[in-house]
């Protein structure tokens, strides 16, 4: 077939964690891959409150054009 399959992997994942030592390496792996997990998302939350920050203010002056635009059309109305 070509490819490796899932037990192909397995076992090179085996043989290469047995070979690099896998007495507490694994778990301190795992926990150091938690905590970037965890930065990462506490980041995007920072990063979307900075975001909706802004987003208030763009939807405010989005508005501000709308009255803005209507009311010309009203004007226009009215004289033509």
């Amino acid at each position: 077939m070509g490819a490796f399959s899932i037990w192909h992997w397995l076992i090179v994942l085996v043989i290469v964690v047995v070979l690099f030592g896998g007495g507490g390496k694994i778990s301190r792996l795992m926990g150091d891959f938690g905590k970037g997990m965890r930065n990462f998302k506490k980041g995007l939350k920072e990063d979307g409150a900075a975001e909706g920050e802004g987003e208030g203010d763009a939807k405010v002056l989005k508005s501000d054009e709308a009255d803005a635009s209507g009311s010309d059309k009203e004007d226009q109305a009215a004289k033509g």
